[in-house]
């Protein structure tokens, strides 16, 4: 289930993953067909472009600052703050700043 991360071993989420110059980097560490949880670093302006996913997605800013867009609706999490966005609403994420975030979506 768990994949790319090692167990039985205490690490900070925001180091298991770095930055690249003009990139949104990914990495997956846990998908089945209930949930999938996502680690992503994004540069200063890179973005993720309005899209909806089959399930409900919970993020978790890590290092820095992003801009969500939720149906229109704009929030601005800084590290440690934790947005839900509903399972087929459109939504963006754009990077005001490097950042880091942890994705879970649920199904």
């Amino acid at each position: 289930m768990y994949k790319n991360i090692e167990k039985k071993t205490k690490l900070k989420l925001k180091e298991q993953i770095e930055y690249q110059s003009a990139q949104v980097v990914s990495k997956t560490l846990v998908q089945n067909e209930y949930i999938s949880m996502t680690l992503f670093s994004f540069d200063k302006g890179e973005e993720i472009s309005t899209h909806a996913s089959g399930g409900d997605a919970m993020v978790t800013v890590l290092e820095g600052v992003g801009k969500f867009t939720v149906d229109e609706e704009i929030f601005i999490l800084n590290e440690g703050e934790t947005l839900i966005m509903p399972k087929d609403v459109p939504h963006s994420v754009y990077g005001e700043e490097k950042f880091k975030m942890q994705l879970i979506v649920s199904i």
